[in-house]
């Protein structure tokens, strides 16, 4: 009797490890959502801006900011008529001290911005889509999301359960075993990973799928045309010292961007009337043409302007990770076939508050150094060197500058979290690629006493271990890059 029990017991055990490898894998790949993984035509353009966020050490050690992307969203918002559509990955103000250091309250300031415009246009629609980050997922309030609510605005808090999942050791289980409990912000028992209120163990339990709608955009009415504005800035307190990247494009590719929301709104907030704006012309072009791209079509974008590049090209990159493993190939690749290339990284020490080992971009840096790549390390002093910017000149006077949300990991470029990109595409003395490329040159080379970075020995690391630590973290999807 006891052998036939415990004989039943391992097939019921087998059958569970089937069952969870099982889910995990349909759930890593599973079709995507409808307007997922969207590559755009290219387009004509009205007008092109190229922002940034600048942070860096002054002569006496002291961090320094010069921002610039909120204000813009500001003033973007601030003469909208008839529509704002606003996706954003982290609006809240956890983790950040705006009373200290040089932080601002980015969410509190873009809360009252879309409220007051509201009140002085009646009839503006507002749709904000966002992430469940911002109420861990459930197990905390917003007050930002719930004033906007209060305001008229239309929230869509973005479902993540039908996205592909890019932990499946956890999410498989995750998916048989408590996904059906849901979440409370009533009585919280354990630490809040990045505030102050309690939380309960089904928050925690749902962070560990480290998944999330990561991208960062704008969509708004500007006279007779349409705008979008395409970054790497959250409006999140804490975030409000790190450096950013962004571009504005007026024309038909703003309405491109509308469409890919209209995506995430499909399937979070099934029936909600998406509104349908009429293109406008583009009397005016700018000269240089514009893709929207997101998802995979991002590393299908990056991948093909590096296989472009060759001897005479200048490749320049801007990113706060790099992990992925095709894009590491073409940047070796290109470098192997006489390219320049300059990266320019975060060197992931700093994570609101908490020290980092430098996973994965030392690693990372250190095997394309053996390509004859050249390296620096941001400067950061406790913010994040968050741009995540892709600039290639090459040899016949062309030029492309991809930028958006995507950091350059599997996690963000295999269509596991949503992400936008803007993909420009014209003559490399454009003023845009113009004002990209010496907006790198001025942080690769630390003029006027200001530090934007450092030299490549100062973060060093030829550790193996290390290495492979973060070979089997990206492989798997066992961190959170």
């Amino acid at each position: 009797m006891k052998l036939r029990k415990s004989i039943q017991w391992r097939w019921y055990l087998a059958a569970l490890f089937v069952l969870w490898l099982g889910v995990a894998a349909w759930h890593v790949w599973k079709p995507l959502p409808q307007g997922l993984d969207f590559p755009g035509p290219v387009r004509e353009t009205a007008a092109v801006e190229f922002l940034a966020d600048w942070t860096w050490v002054d002569e006496q050690g002291q961090r320094t900011t010069d921002q610039h992307i909120f204000e813009r969203k500001l003033e973007l918002i601030g003469q909208a008529e008839r529509l704002v559509v606003l996706d954003m990955f982290l609006f809240n103000e956890f983790a950040g001290d705006p009373e200290g250091d040089d932080l601002r309250p980015l969410a509190s300031e873009l809360t009252e911005a879309l409220i007051e415009r509201r009140r002085q246009v009646p009839g503006l629609r507002v749709i904000f889509i966002t992430d469940p980050i911002n109420t861990l997922y459930g197990g905390v309030e917003s007050p930002h999301l719930n004033a906007l609510r209060g305001a008229g605005v239309e929230v869509v808090v973005t479902d993540l359960d039908p996205l592909r999942d890019s932990n499946p050791l956890w999410s498989g289980l995750w998916r048989l075993c408590c996904r059906w409990f849901g979440n409370s912000s009533a009585n919280g028992w354990l630490p809040n990973p990045v505030g102050e209120q309690a939380v309960g163990l089904r928050t925690w339990l749902k962070i560990a799928n480290f998944k999330a709608n990561h991208r960062k955009t704008l969509v708004v009415d500007e006279g007779e045309t349409w705008t979008t504005l395409v970054t790497s800035a959250n409006p999140h307190d804490a975030s409000s010292a790190h450096g950013n990247s962004a571009l504005v494009v007026s024309g038909p590719a703003a309405l491109d961007v509308l469409e890919t929301e209209r995506a995430i709104a499909a399937f979070s907030k099934p029936g909600l009337d998406w509104p349908e704006p009429m293109p406008q012309g583009t009397a005016e072009r700018s000269g240089v043409q514009a893709r929207v791209l997101t998802e995979a079509a991002i590393r299908d974008a990056v991948v093909a302007a590096l296989d472009q590049a060759g001897p005479g090209s200048r490749v320049d990159l801007a990113m706060f990770y790099l992990s992925h493993r095709e894009v590491i190939r073409s940047l070796a690749r290109a470098g192997r076939r006489g390219a320049r290339i300059r990266l320019l990284l975060d060197p992931n020490e700093h994570a609101f508050g908490r020290r980092k080992n430098g996973i994965p971009n030392r690693p990372v840096a250190a095997e394309l150094r053996r390509h004859d790549v050249a390296v620096r390390w941001c400067h950061t002093s406790g913010e994040q060197c968050h741009s995540k910017q892709l600039l290639i000149r090459y040899r016949g006077g062309s030029a492309r500058l991809i930028s958006g949300s995507a950091n350059f990991t599997r996690r963000n470029l295999d269509n596991f979290n949503p992400e936008t990109a803007l993909e420009l595409i014209g003559s490399g003395n454009a003023p845009v690629m113009n004002e990209a490329a010496a907006w790198f040159e001025t942080r690769w080379t630390n003029p006027d006493g200001r530090s934007f970075s450092l030299d490549y020995d100062r973060y060093a690391d030829e550790n193996r271990l290390r290495y492979w630590q973060y070979r089997i973290m990206e492989a798997t999807g066992l961190s959170t890059f």
